[in-house]
């Protein structure tokens, strides 16, 4: 059995290892690292004579932690975001941080509404995007979340980040304060500067600050007493908490202690942080990427619906073209199309597709009339052809038989005015005068058979 030997009271850790089957056991001291170090935040108070400086929640004292007290940071009001970051000074090993909030010395706490939603990252650059998220707050209660805070967070890093957000157009809890603040009276870092990282590679630690001491698990992805257990399948790089299992972060898209529940709706993404933007019939977006999985309300577009149509364009998905009956080409209402400078002329209805009753009527009434004068002068051309081929054979029969009954007294003359100038030359006045009857006679025969050829065609 080996002997353990530590003190506590130093800032310098007194570790002896104890080397076991998958664990490795630090016998050690913690330390606040955070005490009097740099800070930065990015919404100081403008009068800086009061006493609320970002240094305030690393000076070592809360025991008074109201406006006046000269112990708490209190940064501007009426922000949307407020970040705090302390410099630990170098890579170091966190086991937990401990958060003390401003209550106004009353009970319950007077401002748990502006501690409410926060996040807690830790990285080894100056930018949170970098690092690792420790914890975000999520309650469901009005008063939490409680006003002290011990967070465990056994990661390595160098900047710790206090951060708080109220975005417009989402929609926070009932009790959550309108805009974001950092109002700490005290945030302690606990670890060690000279920590040896686990054997093996284990990225966990748990860590006893009542007993200095710490635990590594030679494993990723376990925890327990013996470091047989897996972590929970949602946890954030599967680290988890290896005495209790609680995930340290969670993955993209859950929450809760296991990582065993999706974003709430209306959410998404890492910490369930981001809210969803304009999925069609208000349904909730996926909970890991956003995305709106049945498309975007009229209007909109985009992989998480929040990008408006171009103009010329409208309605789901922005696929559709604005009428190019619109007064002013291209400009139309971008959900439903209809135009906003009004119709050109001859055009009426909200996307200007329709044309007007009267006009349409007068429209349809000479396109009608056209349509049957044209019926009827075919019509007569059909009748035309027709009676032409019925009459033409009757015409010619007709031509024919009137020139042989105007030929037949013809001859007949002929040969009686040969007859009678054999006999005799002499005639009497009144023989002349037959002659003249007859030739008269025959002409008004010839006219009315011409009259019959004509009557007759007509039948």
């Amino acid at each position: 059995m080996t002997s353990v030997s530590f003190f506590p009271e130093t800032k310098q850790w007194t570790c002896i290892i104890l080397y076991l089957p998958l664990i490795t056991v630090h016998v050690c001291a913690l330390e606040n690292l955070a005490l009097n170090k740099t800070v930065w935040e990015d919404r100081p108070w403008g009068d800086a004579t009061v006493g609320w400086r970002g240094d305030k929640a690393v000076d070592g004292l809360y025991t008074n932690r109201s406006a006046n007290g000269g112990q708490c940071v209190i940064p501007e009001n009426g922000r949307r975001t407020a970040t705090w970051r302390v410099d630990l000074g170098g890579v170091v090993s966190i086991s937990h941080i401990d958060i003390y909030y401003r209550t106004g010395n009353k009970d319950p706490p007077a401002f748990t509404g502006r501690m409410a939603g926060f996040f807690l990252y830790v990285s080894n650059t100056t930018s949170r995007e970098d690092g690792h998220l420790c914890f975000h707050e999520i309650q469901t209660v009005n008063t939490t979340p409680s006003a002290d805070q011990k967070i465990n967070c056994s990661v390595y890093g160098r900047y710790v980040f206090y951060y708080n957000e109220r975005l417009p157009n989402v929609m926070y809890p009932s009790y959550y304060s309108k805009f974001a603040f950092y109002e700490l009276c005290e945030l302690e870092a606990y670890g060690s500067a000279n920590f040896q990282p686990c054997y093996s590679g284990a990225l966990f630690v748990k860590c006893n600050a009542t007993l200095h001491t710490c635990t590594c698990c030679s494993q990723v992805g376990v925890y327990g007493l013996d470091c047989n257990k897996p972590c929970p399948a949602n946890c954030q790089e599967w680290r988890c908490d290896v005495n209790t299992g609680h995930c340290l972060g969670c993955r993209s898209g859950y929450q809760g202690l296991t990582c065993g529940q999706v974003c709430n709706r209306g959410f998404f993404g890492d910490g369930c942080s981001r809210s969803c933007g304009n999925c069609r019939n208000k349904q909730t977006c996926h909970h890991i990427n956003g995305s709106c999985i049945n498309g975007c309300d009229e209007g909109l577009k985009g992989w998480n619906c929040t990008t408006k149509c171009d103009p010329g364009f409208y309605g789901k998905h922005c696929i559709n073209n604005c009428s190019e009956n619109c007064n002013v080409t291209g400009s139309c209402d971008r959900f439903f199309g209809a135009c906003e400078g009004g119709c050109k002329p001859g055009w009426t209805g909200k996307a200007c597709k329709q044309i007007p009753a009267e006009s349409e009527e007068s429209q349809t009434g000479a396109i009608v009339g056209g349509i049957f004068a044209v019926i009827v002068v075919i019509l007569i051309a059909v009748a035309v052809v027709i009676l032409y081929k019925r009459l033409k054979p009757r015409i010619s029969r007709q031509q024919t038989d009137g020139n042989k009954r105007t030929d037949s007294p013809n001859i007949r003359m002929k040969d009686k005015r040969i007859t009678d100038n054999v006999i005799t030359e002499q005639q009497q006045p009144d023989q002349r005068n037959e002659d003249s009857e007859f030739y008269t006679e025959l002409q008004v025969s010839n006219e009315a058979n011409q009259y019959d050829v004509l009557k007759n065609c007509l039948k």
